[in-house]
């Protein structure tokens, strides 16, 4: 009796950990819609006003990370600080859109333009060393970022579609 027991429990562990395994795999590849996920505009105004203070202080920091670097006074230089002034541009333009539209689902378009100027940069930042707080303050825009990301349900910045 108690091996007949014994081996019941084993055989719904084997079954339940069976199911687990295979759900797992179809779980990770149903991405769900923005809407699905249940966030509130002002929700992600919060997310946006992170994003843009973040993107300030990287710009900034980024720029003269620059000046002292090899690139100084290269066109290499002059294009990641555009990339940098671009981003700022498409937060604004992120920011106008945000505050004219009813639903914040509706600023998709303007959201997938930021990140990929942001994966640009990202591409920069992972090739050179930009110096500590440089890199620090990337690396809090880019998890904001991702953060927007994840709302809109586009990929990550630094993610496979990016690369």
């Amino acid at each position: 009796m108690k091996s007949f027991t014994i081996h019941k429990l084993l055989l719904s562990i084997a079954v339940v950990c069976s199911l687990m395994v295979l759900s797992a795999p179809a779980e990770a590849q149903r991405r769900r819609t923005p809407r699905q996920r249940g966030y509130t505009k002002i929700e992600v105004n919060e997310i946006i006003k992170r994003v843009e203070n973040r993107s300030d202080a990287f710009v900034k920091l980024f720029d003269k990370a620059l000046d002292r670097s090899g690139l100084n006074g290269t066109k290499r230089e002059d294009r990641l600080n555009e990339y940098a002034r671009d981003l700022e541009k498409a937060l604004d333009d992120l920011r106008g859109q945000f505050d004219r539209k009813e639903s914040y689902i509706e600023t998709r378009p303007e959201t997938r333009r930021c990140l990929d100027i942001a994966s640009d940069i990202n591409v920069a930042m992972r090739n050179r060393r930009m110096g500590g707080e440089t890199e620090r303050q990337w690396a809090l825009l880019r998890a904001e970022l991702n953060t927007l990301a994840d709302v809109y349900g586009l990929p990550f910045v630094g993610s496979q579609e990016y690369l």
